[in-house]
């Protein structure tokens, strides 16, 4: 595909005090000589109410609301997807693996919080993803995050019989259907790359018949620095790239800031491959 084929956010009751007073009237009795004097009125000693504990109310705070981008979509071209078709300032930000299950939370809160559209290829293998379900599904569900196939346990497909490459892909591709509720076809990543005429062949037969590579790479499929993140992604976050990431590190989240801000100050639009293509 031709790399510029898609170049486009938290009562008190009033306190009630009764007062209660009385008074003992003089007494008067028969003429006498002398007047007895009128005994003092009495005034009681006012009793305050207790002011009752104001119960707090709690306002929970709301997801906030990202609006879908208007995209006219486009059919899915042929052969091995490495960037977006068209003029538009459209990234395709895709992540990885899932080696590490506080990566995979914390990627899903900075979706939650931000709005930013990403495309996970996940390994089944790895428990994070079955740990952070929950969180995951209703992004999922809503398609701010779009879920693709890696393979179960990030085999190189190149190097598997064919009835091996297929249990890959297949294993992988229930995980993903009993777990999170949706259907991944036809989108796969070949690990490493690693693919060929008879791999692409191989997943086709069971509905995964567009590979997707990339066009830029955060790099971070190893541990790296902050910086080099920050770098790469100044490289490569651009109009129309596929850009891969992983979830394998800390390192890309302690800098989810400043590639917001990238994605911002760039205007550019992150999208998932189900915002852009029909299937």
């Amino acid at each position: 595909m031709q790399r510029r084929a898609f170049l486009a956010l938290i009562a008190a009751g009033g306190a009630t005090i009764g007062l209660e007073a009385c008074s003992s009237p003089a007494s008067v009795g028969p003429p006498v000589t002398a007047v007895a004097a009128p005994s003092p009125a009495v005034t009681a000693t006012p009793t305050a109410t207790p002011s009752p504990t104001p119960t707090p109310t709690s306002t929970p705070t709301p997801t906030p609301a990202f609006p879908l981008p208007q995209l006219a979509k486009v059919p899915i071209p042929g052969g091995v997807m490495t960037d977006l078709p068209g003029e538009a300032n459209l990234l395709a930000w895709t992540v990885d693996d899932g080696s590490n299950s506080e990566v995979i939370r914390l990627y899903a809160e900075f979706a939650k919080a931000t709005g930013t559209r990403l495309t996970f290829f996940l390994n089944g293998t790895y428990p994070g993803w079955s740990d952070h379900a929950d969180l995951l599904k209703p992004l999922v569900q809503s398609g701010q995050i779009q879920l693709g196939n890696h393979t179960w346990s990030h085999a190189d497909l190149t190097s598997l019989s064919d009835v091996e490459a297929i249990e890959e892909l297949q294993r992988n591709h229930d995980f993903i259907v009993d777990t999170f509720g949706v259907d991944p076809r036809p989108f796969y990543r070949p690990p490493f790359g690693y693919r060929d005429h008879h791999t692409d062949a191989l997943a086709a037969s069971i509905g995964y018949t567009t590979p997707v590579l990339w066009y830029g790479s955060l790099s971070d499929s190893g541990l790296i620095t902050e910086q080099q993140v920050v770098d790469f992604a100044t490289q490569w976050f651009l109009p129309a790239h596929i850009v891969i990431g992983h979830l394998n590190y800390l390192p890309v989240t302690n800098v989810f800031p400043q590639l917001h801000r990238l994605i911002i100050d760039r205007g550019l639009t992150t999208v998932t491959l189900n915002d852009v293509f029909t299937h």
